[in-house]
């Protein structure tokens, strides 16, 4: 289990005047295969936030159940999504880009200010600050770090079902032997990303 993420920059902005602050992450951006998601979650400043932590650093089972928790206590969660032919089109930073926007644009009420997981803006006109490992330092970006997390795994086990000599069940698109073994045999589905090298020829 990861350490557990400190709300310290939420506190400083609450002091700032600010109170509806979205923390904003994406995942899949390094997958072979299906979409790129991200989460933008507002908690409330008194929402348990035990466990909170960056996703990958957590178990399936843990995710879940926090899954579970953020949602219920969150003020508002939004989700953005892009899939993989929006990817190939313009490029895998771009896209990722836009699931953030799209992610901010879902939330009602809006926030006031967004914290923003890496070092780039996605272009949102509200008071915003990208950190860089915000999913390690901000417990609101952790809590959409675990959203988008969790969403995205679903996408995938669906896409199993309809696919399911790839494995994206287990490994959700990411190049893991096995995948690459299947995209040797079986060619590329409709659901991975053409411009990704990996996939790259593979028809």
């Amino acid at each position: 289990m990861g350490a557990a993420v400190r709300a310290e920059e939420e506190a400083r902005l609450y002091t700032e005047g600010y109170r509806l602050i979205a923390g904003v992450d994406e995942v899949g951006r390094g997958s072979l295969a299906g979409p790129v998601v991200a989460a933008a979650v507002i908690l409330s400043p008194s929402a348990a936030t035990v466990g909170i932590a960056d996703s990958k650093s957590l178990s399936p089972r843990l995710r879940e159940r926090l899954d579970l928790a953020i949602r219920a206590s969150a003020l508002t969660i939004g989700l953005g999504v892009v899939l993989e032919q929006a990817i190939d089109a313009a490029n895998i930073l771009q896209a990722t880009l836009l699931a953030m926007r799209r992610a901010i644009g879902a939330l009602d009420p809006p926030p006031d200010f967004v914290l923003i997981d890496g070092d780039r803006s996605p272009g949102c006109s509200i008071p915003h600050c990208a950190i860089p490992s915000g999913d390690q330092r901000c417990v609101s970006i952790g809590a959409a770090s675990i959203v988008a997390k969790v969403a995205r795994d679903r996408i995938m086990r669906a896409y199993h079902l309809v696919f399911p000599q790839y494995g994206f069940a287990r490994h959700k698109g990411y190049a893991t032997r096995d995948h690459l073994l299947a995209l040797a045999r079986f060619g590329a589905s409709p659901l991975h990303r053409k411009s990704f090298r990996g996939v790259l020829g593979r028809t």
